[in-house]
Parts: structure tokens; C-alpha cells; sequence
């Protein structure tokens, strides 16, 4: 493996110091005027310091390139949800807003319309390295009007996490790859007859877990019924669905039957970090639906080191519910660096933009944070490939991920789906009613002319 400067700056030259003319935001934005420290904000979640100790290298670098030029960083302490509101909030008014944020791409679209970011198009034309980022990357952070608002850091893809040790002590296979969402509950009703201090699976649900419940959760159940949630070609949400109801009824059937969390830890915030820092390294979970970026939590940089955990945990593709079409489905999402509409130096915003996501931050932050790689060159590299042995599981499902809408009413339907699990969870609603309070609320998000039933 050839050795590396850790996180050096590359490319800033004429790449990054570009006019100001066609891209310039409010001299009002960032809270800075034009020269002043360039503001980042970023989700800061339970013990994991992987995104801030990045952050931390990349400021210190930049601005020892920049002379004069500072970073400043904005860390927003919150779950999922409650990041994209305060960081909503803040990009509202000129005296609040950052000059650059952490973007989940399913929320680019809204918030271009709810006039919080700026194209990045001016720069990207004159900047070389955008040549090293993948297609399909570049496409999920393109918005409907065609202009590109923010640069992708590393994509993922989901799958199962299962305990070998617990499985061969439960008498199943110590590598496993199910079928049909039967089997995953064979499995699990195994595990619960002979491990009965074992929970047999997590799967997110519900409000708390937010994006996750939606996406890992939901959503790798449904989109392995053949269904979507929505059309593209007939630019429709999909309801009446009687796979929505299918999904449900497997989240209904995993907490009535005890093979799930109690839902008091399922629906409590703190839940993905207990997850991957208490419950799987402890031996008390055995499968878990989960993204390919878990395992960063157990690096030595990590926020719960756990030296054995490639030969403790296995990973499996999520079936379809019946094995059909390829038999296995994953949904990929990912993260950018976006500027703000209201950022008071836009050419500085992009210098911060074009250093977190140059070839060596990006190598480097990928390696620790266990992403899949959007730039080709980071993904061709020996350091890179050879830096978690999940690599390979992880990136094979590719081929079959699915990609949530990218529209400006997902972000609402999203928290509808959320709604719809926890009422499952609870008992409040059977999957039938819970299905039909989503067809609803979706109907009165989109307009009803804007749905198809299925």
C-alpha cells in the first residue's frame, strides 16, 4: 500500500478560484462578510467523530493553504430528523445560515425550492476533478431544473448484518443468505426459540429513527415487492398498494411476535447508535437491516472500536419477499456538500466545497466512514479497495439498488411512511389502516390527480 499525506490539499488553483459574477450569493448571507470565515454545517450524532475529526484535518489544511482564509465549523447535535429542521431553519434567513452544508440528497429538490441552496454549475465547468465522479452520483445531487447544487461524498447500499456466533449457536448456517422474507422470519424464530436473551431482529420503524426507518426499513421491504412508491413515467405517487400493506404487515409481524426491539428502544432516537455501539458488539442482536457504512462504527477511528467484528458479523442481500425478479434489492442514497443561497462569500464556499470532496479528502474520508466510493478514482484505489473487507459484499449491490423519488413532495410522503410503521408498531392501526391513513395523507400532500392506484 503506498503511503499518503493524510487529507493534503489538491487542486486549488484554477479549479477553485473562479469570478463571482455568474454564482455570487447575498453579501447579507453566512453571517461573515465577503473574506470572513466560511461556515459548515454538519450532523453530529452520538459518540462516532468521524465526520468531525475530518472536518477538523480538512480546516486545518485549508487553511494553512489559504492564507487569510478561515473555516469555521457548525456542528448541529441532533438525530436525523430533527438535523434536517435546525438546519432548515438556519438556511432561512441571511443572519443564521451557514455558507456550506451536509446535504442528504433526498432533500435537494425541496430545498432548491424552498430557496436555501445555489447551482454549483458556474464552478463545476471549470473544475477538472468533477470528470472523476460517477454518473449516477452526479445524477442524485442534479435537481429537477437540471443544474447541479451539491457533490456527492460517497454513496452506500443496505443489506443484512447478521452474529455468526449466535446464529451457529441457534443451530443456522454460520453463513447465510436467505431466500424470501420467510426465511429471514424462520431465521428469526429460531434465534428467539434458542437464544431467548437474543433479539432476533432490528429493523428501524417509526418517527424517531426518521429517514432511516423510511429508507433501511420500509422501503427495503417494499421496493423487494416489485412495487415503487412512485412513477416516474406517469409522474405519480403510487397508493392503494397492496405490497405497502404486505410491508406493514412484516413489521406488524416482527414486533407481535417479540422478534424485534421492544418498542420502547425501537422508537426512541438514541436507537441506531445503541444499535451498532451496544447491541450488536454485545451479542444481544442478531440481524440487523442495516447500511454498508456500520462497520465504520467499529474501526479503530470509530465511535465503538471493536477489533473482532469481521469475524463475528456476516452480511447477506436482502431478499425480495419471495425470491422473484433478482432475487435481492438494496437502496442507495448519499450525502453532499451543498452551497447556500444566502452564503456571503460564494467563492470561498466553493474552495471548501472542491477540498472536502478532492481526490485525497475524499479517499480518506471514504476509507473511515466505510462509504462506497462516487469518484473513480478513489474507487480504483489500492488503499482504498484494500481498507474494509466489506467493500466488495457491499458494492456488488449496486446492480440491484433502487433510489428513493427525487422530488420535492418525498421528504413529506417519507414522514408518512414513518407515521404508517409507528401505528403498526404501536397497535394503534392494523397495516390495512395505517395503509390507508398513508394513501390519504399522501393524497392531500400531491393532490389526488397526482396519484394512481395500483
Amino acid at each position: 500500500m503506498r503511503r499518503r499525506n493524510f487529507l493534503t490539499i489538491a487542486g486549488l488553483g484554477a479549479g477553485t478560484v473562479l469570478g463571482t459574477a455568474a454564482c455570487g450569493g447575498s453579501s447579507e448571507g453566512g453571517g461573515d462578510s465577503a473574506g470572513g470565515a466560511i461556515k459548515v454545517a454538519y450532523q453530529q450524532w452520538g459518540s462516532g467523530t468521524v465526520m468531525k475529526d475530518y472536518l477538523t484535518t480538512v480546516k486545518s489544511a485549508f487553511e494553512s493553504a489559504n492564507s487569510g482564509k478561515t473555516m469555521e465549523l457548525v456542528p448541529i447535535v441532533a438525530s436525523e430528523n430533527d438535523y434536517y429542521t435546525k438546519l432548515q431553519l438556519m438556511m432561512r434567513s441571511p443572519r443564521t445560515s451557514p455558507d456550506v452544508v451536509y446535504e442528504d440528497t433526498f432533500l435537494i429538490n425541496s430545498d432548491i425550492t424552498a430557496g436555501y441552496l445555489q447551482p454549483l454549475d458556474s464552478w463545476l465547468g471549470k473544475w477538472e476533478e468533477w470528470g472523476q465522479f460517477q454518473d449516477v452520483a452526479k445524477g442524485a445531487a442534479k435537481a429537477a431544473d437540471g443544474k447541479t447544487y451539491g457533490i456527492p461524498d460517497g454513496t452506500d447500499t443496505r443489506a443484512l448484518w447478521y452474529n455468526r456466533d449466535l446464529f451457529t449457536q441457534a443451530g443456522l448456517p454460520a453463513e447465510w443468505t436467505p431466500a424470501s422474507w420467510d426465511d429471514i422470519l424462520a431465521a428469526a424464530r429460531q434465534i428467539k426459540g434458542k437464544l431467548p436473551n437474543v433479539t432476533p431482529l432490528n429493523v428501524y420503524s417509526g418517527k424517531a429513527a426518521g429517514e432511516a426507518a423510511s429508507m433501511q426499513g420500509f422501503e427495503m421491504l417494499f421496493y423487494g415487492t416489485g412495487s415503487t412508491l412512485y412513477d416516474v413515467d406517469q409522474d405519480k405517487w403510487n397508493v392503494g398498494s397492496p405490497e405497502f400493506r404486505d410491508s406493514l404487515q412484516f413489521i406488524k409481524t416482527i414486533f407481535d411476535e417479540k422478534l424485534a426491539p421492544d418498542p420502547s428502544i425501537a422508537l426512541d432516537a438514541q436507537v441506531s447508535t445503541r444499535v451498532q455501539e451496544e447491541f450488536l458488539p454485545g451479542g444481544t442482536l442478531a440481524m440487523n437491516l442495516d447500511g454498508s457504512w456500520v462497520s465504520s462504527t467499529w474501526l479503530d477511528t470509530g465511535g465503538a472500536p471493536w477489533p473482532q467484528w469481521n469475524d463475528v458479523m456476516g452480511q447477506a442481500p436482502m431478499p425480495t419477499k419471495d425470491g422473484s425478479g433478482d432475487g435481492k434489492i438494496s437502496m442507495s442514497g448519499g450525502w453532499t456538500w451543498a452551497m447556500t443561497k444566502n452564503t456571503s462569500n460564494a467563492d470561498d464556499a466553493w474552495k471548501v466545497i472542491s477540498t472536502l470532496t478532492s481526490f485525497e479528502n475524499n479517499l480518506r474520508y471514504n476509507i473511515n466512514a466505510a462509504a462506497v466510493a462516487v469518484r473513480t478514482d478513489v474507487a480504483e484505489d489500492p488503499e482504498y479497495t484494500g481498507s474494509n473487507p466489506t467493500l466488495e459484499f457491499f458494492s456488488s449491490l449496486v446492480p440491484v439498488t433502487q433510489y428513493r423519488p427525487q422530488n420535492t413532495e418525498y421528504p413529506r410522503v417519507s414522514n408518512e411512511i414513518q407515521v404508517a410503521m409507528e401505528a403498526v408498531v404501536t397497535g394503534q392501526a392494523s397495516p390495512s389502516e395505517a395503509a390507508d391513513a398513508y394513501d390519504e395523507a399522501v393524497k392531500a400532500i400531491v393532490g389526488e390527480d397526482k396519484t394512481a392506484t395500483l
